[in-house]
C-alpha cells in the first residue's frame, strides 16, 4: 500500500497540481491560455495511448517492472517541462509524463492480485483511487502557492522529487506479478489501436481550431486523420480476430461489461474534469464578473475542499461498493455530480460561497464516489484470463475524457466569448458539462453488475 500510494500520488501531481498554475504558466512562457490548455490535452492524450498498451504488457513482463518504468519516465518528463524555454518544450515534457497514464489502474490490479476479500479490497481500493481526485487538497494548494511565489517551474521540480521517491518505494516494497508470463505481446494489434486512438484525438484537436479560425487545410487534415483512425481500428479488429494470442479478444469487445464502463467513464470525465480543473479556477481568478481571487486563495477555497472531501469519502464509498453495489454507488455519484454542476452554473457564477459549495459537492459525489466506482469497475469487470485488458482500456477512457474535456470546454468558451458576455459564456460551458454528465449517468445503466466482487 505504501508503494502503490506513493506511485499514485506522484502521478496525480501531474494533473491536479498544475490546475491553479495554468494562468501563471501562460504568463511566464508568453503563451495564451488556449496553448497552455492544449499542453494539458496532449498530456492526457499521451496518457490515454500508453494506457492502452502498458497494463497488458505488464501482465506479460511484470507489473512492478512496468510501474518502475512509468515512474522513471514521469521524472524525466517533469525535468524537461521544468527547464522548458517555451511552450513547445512544455509540450514535449508533458507528453513524456504521459507514459505514466495507467498508474492508478495498474496499482489497483496489483492490489487486486494481493487481496481476495471483497470488503477489504473495496476499502483499500477507495484509498488508492481517491488519490485520482487529488491528494487531500494539499497538491492544489501547494501548486497555487508555488506558482504565485516561485513560478510554475518549481511545481515540475517538485514532481521530479516525488517521482524519484515513488520509484524507490516501488523498487523496494512492491511485489512482482506476471499472470500472463510466457505469452507473446500482440505488438501489431497494439500499434493499430494506438494509431486509431491517436489519430482521432489529433483530428479532434485540429477540428477545435476551426472554432476560432476556419481553414480549408485544417479541415482537410481533420477529415484525413479521421479516415486514418477508422482504417486503423478496422485493421485492429482484423488483427485481433485472427491472432493466436490477441491483445484483446473480439468477444470481449462486444460485451456490455467492456464498452459500457468505457463509454460512461469517457462521458463523465469529458463533462466534469475541465470544469473543476480549468473552467472554475479560471473564472474565480478572473476580474468581474469573476471574483479576482489569487491562485493560492483559489486553490484553498475551491480545489482543496474538492480533493480533501474526495480523499475522505473515497474509502467509505469503496467499502460500501461490495455490499450496496458498484453500479448503484456509481449512479448516485454521477447524478449528484450533475446536480453539483447545476449549483455551479446557476448559483456559483454569481456567488463565491455557492461556487465553493458546488466544488465541495463535486468532491464528495465525483472524486469520492463516481471516480472510485469507475476505477473499481475497470478492475472487477475485467476478463479473468486478461486482467490488464479492461483496466488499461478504462485508464485510456479516463485520459481520453480528460483530454476531450480540456479540448471541448475551453474551445466552447473561446467561441462564445467573441459573441456573448463572460458570465453567459461560462454558464453555457458548465451547462455542456452538465449535459455530458447526465449522459454518463444514462450510460451507467448499461453496465452489468460485477457479481464476483459483491457480497
Amino acid at each position: 500500500m505504501t508503494a502503490l500510494l506513493a506511485a499514485c500520488v506522484a502521478f496525480q501531481l501531474n494533473a491536479s497540481m498544475l490546475s491553479p498554475a495554468l494562468v501563471t504558466m501562460g504568463k511566464e512562457l508568453g503563451a495564451d491560455q488556449a496553448s497552455i490548455g492544449l499542453s494539458q490535452t496532449w498530456f492526457f492524450t499521451a496518457a490515454a495511448l500508453f494506457s492502452l498498451v502498458l497494463p497488458r504488457l505488464s501482465d506479460i513482463v511484470g507489473r512492478k517492472k512496468i510501474l518502475l518504468g512509468m515512474m522513471l519516465m514521469m521524472g524525466v518528463g517533469s525535468a524537461v517541462a521544468a527547464m522548458a524555454p517555451d511552450v513547445t518544450w512544455l509540450f514535449v515534457g508533458r507528453i513524456i509524463q504521459g507514459v505514466s497514464g495507467p498508474t492508478v489502474p495498474l496499482c489497483l490490479i496489483m492490489l487486486r492480485s494481493a487481496i481476495s476479500n471483497p470488503r477489504k479490497y473495496g476499502t483499500l481500493m477507495g484509498f488508492v483511487a481517491a488519490v485520482n481526485g487529488g491528494i487531500a487538497g494539499i497538491d492544489s494548494f501547494a501548486g497555487g502557492y508555488l506558482a504565485e511565489h516561485l513560478g510554475f517551474r518549481s511545481i515540475f521540480w517538485l514532481m521530479v522529487v516525488f517521482s524519484i521517491v515513488a520509484l524507490l518505494l516501488v523498487l523496494f516494497l512492491a511485489v512482482e506479478s506476471r499472470p500472463a508470463a510466457g505469452t507473446r505481446m500482440d505488438w501489431l494489434g497494439a500499434f493499430c489501436i494506438v494509431l486509431a486512438v491517436g489519430s482521432i484525438l489529433t483530428a479532434l484537436n485540429e477540428a477545435a481550431k476551426l472554432a476560432s479560425s476556419f481553414s480549408v487545410g485544417t479541415l482537410i487534415l481533420a477529415i484525413g486523420l479521421t479516415a486514418v483512425a477508422a482504417a486503423a481500428f478496422a485493421a485492429f479488429w482484423s488483427v485481433e480476430k485472427n491472432s493466436k494470442q490477441p491483445m484483446v479478444q473480439i468477444v470481449h469487445l462486444r460485451l456490455r461489461s467492456t464498452w459500457a464502463p468505457l463509454l460512461t467513464t469517457t462521458l463523465a470525465m469529458t463533462g466534469i474534469f475541465a470544469v473543476i480543473n480549468g473552467i472554475v479556477p479560471a473564472y474565480v481568478q478572473a476580474a468581474a464578473p469573476g471574483f479576482s481571487v489569487n491562485p493560492t486563495q483559489m486553490a484553498l477555497i475551491i480545489l482543496t475542499p474538492y480533493a480533501l472531501l474526495g480523499w475522505l469519502v473515497g474509502p467509505f464509498s469503496g467499502r460500501l461498493a461490495p455490499t450496496f453495489g458498484y453500479t448503484k454507488m456509481l449512479r448516485i455519484g454521477l447524478l449528484g455530480s450533475a446536480l453539483a454542476l447545476a449549483v455551479i452554473g446557476i448559483g456559483g457564477l454569481n456567488s463565491l460561497p455557492l461556487m465553493i459549495v458546488g466544488a465541495a459537492l463535486l468532491g464528495i459525489l465525483y472524486a469520492g464516489t463516481a471516480n472510485i466506482m469507475l476505477n473499481g469497475l475497470g478492475v472487477v469487470l475485467s476478463p479473468p484470463g486478461n486482467p490488464g485488458f479492461l483496466p488499461g482500456m478504462n485508464a485510456g477512457a479516463f485520459n481520453l475524457g480528460a483530454g476531450l474535456s480540456f479540448l471541448v470546454l475551453p474551445s466552447t468558451l473561446a467561441v462564445l466569448s467573441t459573441s456573448v458576455d463572460m458570465r453567459t459564456s461560462y454558464f453555457v460551458v458548465v451547462a455542456v458539462g452538465f449535459v455530458l454528465t447526465l449522459a454518463s449517468f444514462g450510460a451507467s445503466f448499461l453496465i452489468p453488475k460485477p457479481v464476483s466482487a459483491e457480497v
